[in-house]
């Protein structure tokens, strides 16, 4: 659908002109600008980059201030009402605290995405200096001669002054779903908006079908994309990691509810002041959610994204590295993944003649590779460039005149060119065999067309089977005589003369069979979606040494119902020859029956199936399009870079659960023990800034747990968010420390005769070490399933500041800082008891630990 308040485009002198008028405008020529001119109009006109918005740190303070922070907020505010002043300051240095790390941690992993960002460039075609050659998008100037192909993004926007069969992806601009057909033709219409400006490209839309080569007419902001782009940023949908995250934050809203309104109403029942009442279950609802998890979370992926880079993986996006590092499949193409990716032209021959001289001179004519000091574009165009040129075959081009060509597409597998030799013109089509040999009539008997017949297919259809059983890569070639026509277009690849073939060859990587075992061992079935025959898949598998399940093919899945298709994608690993589409398909269906799905891919074709994956993975050599719609970029296309990507980001993952369950058993516990000790005692068992003061000192202590060391079967297999074991997690473990809480109240009320509000200091002190002395230690038992310490050791940073904060807490209550928040010294005789207590609770939660995991079976 169309946007229906599109506005006249800004550069319309340049589309009501013809071509030779467009090149003198804008001060170049059909040789493209000199290097020189274009350094000169680079540092007038400026980078070719959009604006970015940056870091905004307006914008970062405003979203520190989530609902807990403003709950704070009113509790200072009604803190002052009741004159505690004492308490609003104490509340509002926390808020400050807690803001200002929140503030610095999502500012530094901003800083990092953009230095990761740079790390991965959009490359454009250019002509300057009569030579073509690829350069990044942000060198392009006004004026410059710019050459596109299918899967590019434009790099800016484009006055067309040549074009064939060319269609543009402009829904990002225009809104319109199908592909606008361009032309390189004057425009007659006064005030042009963008869909109607059939002879212009403009930048961010994508080359879905043919070629065309244009005049830059604008860069950067001056673009029409740079006018809008805020508006039409498209915004990401969930990742798995975040759904888990909101549905653990649906569960604190409902336990915080139903705790805090609780205390409430009974304290009220109980005749205890209603504003101290108030501001006490505010504190316990503050007290059982963790405040500083985002910033943990922050911290977390940011150092797991920085370790991700050592390893030439750029995280595109922070928050996708926890499905990337918890994906349980893995659909890859084959080419530079598998093999080596250095595609080499091997053989070709005719039906009746090895080396037969026109079969490659009809390779080298019906051809998309850009040639010129090196050849670049299509592997396999470039492939049989490169073997004629190193055997001295390729002069054998001069005899022939290109006239037309009509570029390759996903949906005919062919490429098409129209040549003159001599006073004939010859029609030339290129392709996957399957898709040419159907279109043939004749085949090439000794230089004359001779009527094809079920000899020759079966024949050349044995040949094929042959080669792709071997691993080798099979294109037909075929030819006709055609009459002279204004154009030329695919309803011409018909009644062809199938002259022979070519034999290319992609060797399996070395190390391929290592990585594709080694992300076995991490619970990554792999799966190739390709787009070459099953059995030239098959067979790299099998030279791989990798079992080879069940092969589909495309026309296999054209069959499958969609409960067949859920099925079947569990069943084979290898899905050859099939469309964008079915890839969309498979990923979807995978999806559906709960697999957290990695896309690896590098071509047009893949940009559906990166935008549906859960994770999204391309290349830094893949299409514009591919880069643009994944999350995750590798340096190198390599399975084993991926494989350490992947555990990196499963240890990211594993010491965020490990915040989460340590952070809601230990708060649950405390919370409880402090909203039951409310109803039976004359005071608080804690004031409400002392909670607040309690949490946010347990939250620094646990600043350095995303630098945690992981075990090794914590990250060996893929996890997933799973609330029942959080919900089984807080119910188990909480009362543990209720159970040392009570007993440190009978302590303080009947060993120390605390039982009075003149004694409430005292009874509050007692209570808030052993409370957080053991919430801060027991992250060393809970951080591991395993003997903490001497069979799992703990982070270097993670034991020091834990320790650190320890030893703040003891020394606390002698300070003008605890006598400032309500505390006050405790009796020696105290120590030894409280050191007991921590002993036992730390031995008793190992104990339950052992029995959580083994006998309740999560």
């Amino acid at each position: 659908m169309k946007s229906t308040k599109e506005a006249p485009i800004t550069h319309k002198d340049y589309l009501s002109i013809g071509s030779d008028e467009v090149f003198n405008a804008l001060g170049t020529t059909k040789n493209g600008l000199t290097e020189d001119e274009a350094e000169i109009r680079l540092k007038k006109c400026g980078p070719n980059r959009l604006p970015r918005e940056g870091i905004k740190v307006e914008r970062i303070i405003l979203r520190q201030f989530d609902p807990l922070i403003l709950i704070l907020l009113a509790t200072v505010i009604i803190s002052i009402f009741i004159g505690s002043a004492q308490q609003a300051y104490i509340i509002m240095i926390i808020i400050a605290l807690s803001v200002s790390f929140s503030f610095y941690n999502e500012y530094r992993a901003g800083k990092l995405v953009e230095e990761l960002e740079k790390k991965v460039s959009i490359k454009a075609t250019v002509t300057r200096d009569s030579k073509t050659k690829e350069v990044d998008s942000a060198q392009i100037v006004p004026g410059d001669l710019v050459s596109v192909y299918i899967g590019d993004i434009v790099p800016a926007d484009v006055r067309l002054v040549e074009v064939k069969d060319l269609e543009v992806d402009e829904a990002t601009l225009t809104g319109e779903s199908f592909p606008a057909t361009k032309s390189a033709e004057a425009l007659s219409i006064q005030e042009p908006v963008a869909h109607q400006a059939t002879n212009c490209l403009f930048m961010g839309t994508t080359i879905v079908r043919g070629s065309g080569k244009g005049i830059v007419t604008q860069t950067g902001k001056n673009t029409e994309f740079g006018a809008i782009s805020k508006s039409i940023a498209r915004p990401h949908p969930l990742t798995e990691f975040q759904r888990g995250i909101k549905s653990y934050g649906n569960m604190l809203i409902i336990l915080t509810s139903i705790l805090s309104v609780s205390v409430f109403a009974l304290n009220a029942l109980l005749g205890h002041d209603l504003l101290n009442s108030l501001l006490f279950s505010v504190a316990i609802a503050i007290g059982l959610v963790p405040e500083l998890m985002p910033a943990i979370v922050t911290v977390a992926l940011s150092h797991g994204a920085h370790m991700m880079a050592k390893s030439d993986v750029i995280v595109k996006r922070l928050v996708s590295m926890e499905d990337f590092g918890n994906m349980d499949v893995l659909c890859t193409d084959k080419t530079g993944t598998l093999t080596e990716g250095k595609i080499a032209l091997e053989d070709y021959f005719s039906l009746d003649k090895d080396h037969e001289e026109r079969t490659l001179i009809y390779s080298l004519l019906c051809n998309s590779a850009i040639v010129g000091d090196t050849v670049t574009g299509n592997p396999m165009d470039t492939a049989i460039w490169n073997y004629a040129r190193e055997r001295g075959l390729a002069d054998g081009v001069k005899a022939y005149t290109k006239v037309d060509d009509i570029p390759f597409d996903y949906q005919r597998r062919r490429i098409s060119a129209v040549v003159k030799h001599g006073e004939e013109l010859l029609f030339l089509t290129k392709g996957a065999p399957e898709s040419v040999v159907p279109e043939c009539t004749f085949y090439d008997q000794e230089g004359k067309a001779a009527g094809i017949n079920d000899d020759v297919l079966a024949t050349a259809d044995k040949k094929f089977h042959e080669l792709s059983e071997s691993g080798y890569r099979i294109l037909a070639i075929a030819y006709k005589t055609i009459g002279t026509k204004p154009s030329y277009s695919t309803s011409d690849e018909v009644a062809l003369t199938l002259l022979g073939f070519l034999v290319f060859n992609d060797p399996p990587k070395p190390s391929a069979t290592a990585a594709l075992k080694r992300l076995k061992e991490l619970g990554v079935d792999t799966k190739v979606l390709t787009g070459d025959n099953a059995l030239v898949a098959k067979k790299v598998y099998e030279e791989l040494d990798i079992p080879v399940t069940k092969v589909l093919d495309g026309p296999d899945l054209l069959k499958l119902s969609w409960a067949d298709l859920k099925k079947a994608v569990e069943e084979a690993n290898i899905f050859a020859r099939v469309t964008p589409e079915q890839k969309l398909d498979i990923i979807k269906a995978l999806k559906e029956n709960k697999h957290i799905v990695g896309y690896m891919g590098d071509g047009v074709n893949d940009a559906p199936a990166l935008y549906e994956a859960d994770a999204s993975i391309s290349v830094d050599s893949a299409a514009d399009v591919s880069k643009e719609a994944a999350d995750v970029v590798l340096l190198q296309k390599d399975l084993m870079v991926l494989a350490g990507g992947i555990n990196e980001g499963r240890k990211t993952f594993g010491n965020t659960i490990k915040y989460v369950l340590m952070g809601t058993s230990s708060n649950f516990g405390n919370m409880f023990s402090a909203a039951a000790a409310s109803l039976f005692l004359p005071f608080l068992p804690m004031l409400p800034m002392q909670i607040l003061f309690m949490n946010l000192l347990y939250n620094v202590a646990n600043l350095t747990l995303p630098t945690d060391n992981v075990d090794a079967e914590d990250a060996r297999l893929p996890r997933h968010w799973d609330i029942p074991l959080v919900q089984g997690f807080t119910l188990f473990f909480g009362p543990f420390s209720s159970v040392y809480d009570f007993l440190t109240f009978g302590i303080m009320l009947f060993i120390f005769n605390a039982s009075t509000p003149a004694h409430a200091a005292l009874f509050q002190t007692g209570w808030f070490v052993e409370s957080f002395l053991t919430e801060v230690l027991i992250i060393f038992v809970i951080r591991t399933r395993r003997f903490p310490f001497f069979s799992s050791r703990p982070g270097k940073w993670l034991t020091i500041l834990t320790i650190g904060c320890c030893v703040f807490g003891i020394i606390l209550p002698f300070t003008f800082l605890g006598g400032f928040l309500g505390f006050t010294s405790l009796p020696a005789n105290f120590w030894p008891l409280v050191a007991l207590m921590v002993a036992t609770y730390l031995l008793l939660v190992d104990a339950g630990k052992v029995f959580f995991y083994k006998v309740c079976g999560f």
